[in-house]
């Protein structure tokens, strides 16, 4: 039961990435997401996935170790094909048997949407893979911080928000061991009918909260014997600040953006 998540894991390495400002790498992110609903054609899509394998190379992590955090999304992604496929119905039909019916526009449906799919978990992962816990609160609460005069707690959400991605591949590992050793008691979590896997998943499920609870409370044990009390007088050892590097990005992002603009209104 071995599941392979990249999202929340940082992977050091010397790249141009890895030395970008988080804010810029954060708004790029969502950008380039908000950016994938708007692409609808197959230009569109060409230029988005040349665009985040490119990004990709630059990071300098192994492709093989990005691509590993999509079997965590695998069942999705098939599932969103055969839905579509069998499900979105059009005038140009391909196969028809009975009530299955399998026309162009599915087809070109579910490969767009699974499209999608795989591209936002991967842009996902290179932001995680690339920024740093740390860099990632400072750059989330310096997006959020003009709400702070509203009186939202920037840097309580931030940090909430860190230590829930931080978690996520340490939970999958907790998952994999706890498996393993219910496995070795002779537990089968992948044999009977629906009802008999939910009742295997309860040795699962179990000592994963137990964990889960002590994790978060010894987390909570170490920032407060760190005398952590939030945004309250708190300064950084590292000011973050724009480089060339950074304002280059960002004229690319726009690039970018404009690009696939472009060519959702011309085509």
């Amino acid at each position: 039961m071995k599941l392979n998540v990249t999202i929340g894991k940082y992977y050091p390495a010397d790249s141009i990435l890895h030395r970008l400002d988080p804010r810029v790498k954060l708004a790029s992110t969502f950008a380039f997401i908000i950016l994938l609903f708007v692409a609808n054609d197959f230009w569109g899509y060409l230029l988005s996935g040349v665009s985040i394998f490119s990004v990709m190379l630059l990071s300098k992590i192994p492709l093989k170790f990005i691509f590993k955090g999509l079997r965590a999304v695998i069942f999705i992604i098939l599932f969103t094909v055969v839905f579509n496929v069998f499900f979105v119905h059009g005038e140009r039909v391909l196969f028809e048997f009975w009530i299955v019916r399998v026309t162009l526009e599915g087809v070109f449906t579910s490969i767009r949407l699974a499209s999608r799919l795989v591209m936002l978990v991967l842009a996902s992962s290179v932001l995680t893979l690339t920024t740093s816990p740390l860099q990632l609160t400072d750059g989330i609460e310096y997006g959020l911080k003009p709400l702070k005069k509203i009186g939202v707690p920037a840097h309580e959400i931030a940090m909430m928000m860190t230590i829930a991605l931080r978690f996520i591949p340490t939970l999958m590992e907790e998952v994999d061991k706890i498996s393993k050793a219910q496995m070795a008691r002779g537990a089968e979590f992948d044999t009977g009918n629906i009802i008999d896997k939910a009742k295997a998943m309860v040795p699962l499920l179990v000592p994963l909260f137990i964990s889960a609870f002590t994790r978060a409370e010894e987390l909570a044990m170490a920032m407060e014997a760190r005398c952590y009390r939030g945004d309250v007088g708190r300064t950084r050892m590292k000011v973050l600040k724009y480089t060339k590097s950074d304002y280059i990005s960002s004229v690319l992002m726009v690039a970018f953006g404009s690009a696939i603009i472009l060519i959702r209104v011309l085509l």
